[in-house]
């Protein structure tokens, strides 16, 4: 029978443990058949396993110093009276193993000289009628160009079932099924790192736990870092690989950039994002992360938030659309530019270090994200990408109203991730900020409280600290943390940041100033909510007063005013004065808008 290759390409780690199973049951079916393990994780690699290999079979005049030992080991195998042999080449991720003949010169890394003719290392991998050779990798792309695609084999993500298996196997009468679940998933039921993640409990025990181990894990990224940096846990594993899953990925990342650029910048970039649902248009961009962001980045972003905030604060059911923002979601015009990115993506894709959620979406795993921002915080280039995937997420995010609310649902997770990644530059901060007061809008308008108040802390305590405590921006910030504190029904906060918006904003900006009247109707609000009708009532009176003299009688304003202080009088049982206003809003209202 022909040679057969097979290539086992896995999308998390695991591959060489199908290989090593492979491996022993072809040894109890078959024991005299060679089994010959080459490392090819490099060319360095790949060449020494050869020499291992000629050593151990003792192969004529393989200690000529002038001896082509890959063509030595090749021609072995080749031979039929050598016997049958497994050939398993692990962890082929190195694109110049595939190089084809002629295509490269013969000091570039991945070939040899066989007779004066350049030889790629796929040159030396053998077809024969006694052999097959098993071939492990991370990269479909690579393993493509060594066997043919029917033959590729692809490894599925490992079940919740086998992960724990794998940590009873492991951590055995330490074993907690109570917590085994919980923490295969938080490791995202990767091999290597509950390998990894055993090997650190098991001699801490028993004042270490699976369940300590499980909040240590979750307490932060720098905690995450340092549990996953943990070198131990497998025997068998090459020496010279690390047992580190962290480190693992960080030098897969190191070979993607060496030789793809571009990917790696959009790897940098998709890092900060949330784990799904990344949009691609907003990592097509990527190439722009090297400008710098001055201190007037974001103006325009901060002012549009500020105009949009008026809408919101306007009470309960003034809804006026607006423009907006215009979308981000433009594909690019060069060709050629979107074809380098569809090929960028592949190569991710080819590596497992992303994956493709839909059409117009990816998906990177939590560790993988963590791995990367670790390796971007050593090469002092954290800072940089961070900066870029604010900018990006920023421009796109557009207010709260209902009209925006498909965009912003999508959006909204990686809003919630950009708390983390607040930015040190005044300009991109300036961007942050607006970006959490957007996301705060939209969680407000949606009911979700807990958000709205997280979200426009941190909005308010950045434009506190960039644009001072009376500054336009810095007040309808203040406000929307009012209105946050008012959906959870904190009164009293919501109270005390009304009273100082509304005392500012009449001080800076006037009595008249639509941001002044907008500031009473809230707190007005507030006092109506809690049943303080005489207080609600002299506001609203004061406002619907103002705002029809400054606005007209037929304003959208003038009317939500009459119509708040209509309600105000009929929770107050005033049913005549209540009918008589909201007659009169009812009236104006068919005669302006028919």
């Amino acid at each position: 029978m022909r040679c057969t290759r097979f290539a086992d390409c896995a999308r998390r780690p695991g591959r060489r443990w199908l290989a090593i199973e492979h491996v022993y049951r072809i040894q109890e079916r078959s024991p005299e058949t060679w089994i010959l393990w080459i490392h090819a994780s490099s060319i360095a690699r790949f060449e020494q396993s050869y020499r291992d290999v000629a050593n151990h079979v003792k192969i004529l005049g393989r200690k000529d110093p002038k001896a082509n030992i890959l063509k030595l080991v090749h021609d072995w195998l080749r031979d039929r009276k050598n016997g049958s042999w497994l050939l398993v080449l692990d962890n082929v991720d190195d694109v110049h193993l595939s190089q084809e003949t002629g295509s490269v010169d013969p000091g570039v890394q991945g070939t040899s000289v066989d007779n004066g003719i350049v030889q790629p290392m796929s040159a030396y991998l053998p077809y024969s009628q006694h052999g097959s050779i098993l071939i492990t990798s991370r990269t479909k792309g690579i393993a493509s160009k060594l066997v043919e695609e029917r033959d590729i084999i692809v490894v599925e993500p490992m079940a919740q079932s086998h992960a724990l298996a794998l940590f009873k196997k492991k951590l055995g009468s330490l074993y907690d099924g109570s917590n085994a679940g919980e923490l295969a998933a938080a490791l995202e039921y990767m091999p290597l790192a509950i390998i990894q993640s055993a090997a650190y409990i098991k001699p801490r025990a028993p004042r270490y736990s699976m369940r300590q181990y499980l909040d240590d894990f979750r307490k932060s990224d720098s905690n995450k870092s340092s549990l996953l940096k943990y070198e131990g846990g497998q025997l068998r594993r090459d020496w010279q690989a690390k047992n580190s899953i962290i480190i693992t990925w960080q030098i897969s990342f190191e070979y993607v950039r060496r030789e793809w650029p571009l990917a790696a910048d959009l790897l940098s970039l998709m890092s900060f994002f949330d784990r799904q649902g990344i949009p691609d248009f907003l990592v097509r961009n990527r190439a722009q992360a090297g400008g710098g962001c001055g201190s007037g980045c974001g103006s325009q972003s901060q002012s549009q938030s500020q105009s949009q905030h008026q809408r919101h604060r306007h009470l309960d059911w003034s809804q006026e659309r607006e423009d907006g923002k215009e979308s981000s979601e433009n594909s690019l015009s060069d060709s050629n530019e979107d074809d380098g990115f569809e090929h960028d993506v592949q190569v991710l894709r080819d590596y497992s270090f992303i994956s493709c959620d839909t059409d117009q979406t990816f998906e990177m795993h939590a560790l993988v994200q963590l791995a990367m921002r670790k390796w971007l915080e050593a090469n002092e280039q954290l800072e940089k990408w961070k900066q870029q995937y604010i900018r990006s997420l920023s421009a796109a995010f557009p207010s709260g109203e209902y009209e925006n609310w498909a965009s912003c649902q999508a959006l909204f997770p990686h809003a919630k991730s950009a708390i983390a990644q607040r930015p040190k530059a005044e300009g991109p901060l300036s961007e942050w900020a607006s970006l959490m007061y957007n996301a705060a809008s939209y969680a407000w308008r949606k009911g979700d409280a807990v958000e709205a108040v997280q979200l426009s802390r941190r909005a308010l305590d950045v434009r506190k600290k960039i644009l001072g405590p009376e500054h336009k921006g810095t007040l309808t910030s203040m406000g929307m943390v009012g209105l946050a504190y008012g959906l959870g029904g904190q009164w009293k906060e919501a109270e005390k940041l009304q009273v100082q918006e509304m005392e500012t904003t009449k001080r800076v900006l006037g009595e008249e100033h639509p941001d002044t009247l907008t500031s009473m109707a809230n707190l007005a609000s507030t006092y109506r909510k809690q049943g303080r009708w005489k207080e609600a009532e002299e506001l609203e009176v004061r406002v619907m007063q103002t705002t029809k003299r400054v606005l007209g009688e037929e304003h959208p304003d003038t009317l939500t005013s009459m119509a708040n202080l209509a309600s105000t009088y009929w929770n107050q049982g005033r049913w005549k004065e209540a009918e008589e206003l909201k007659i009169e809003v009812m009236e104006i209202m068919e005669r302006v808008l028919g």
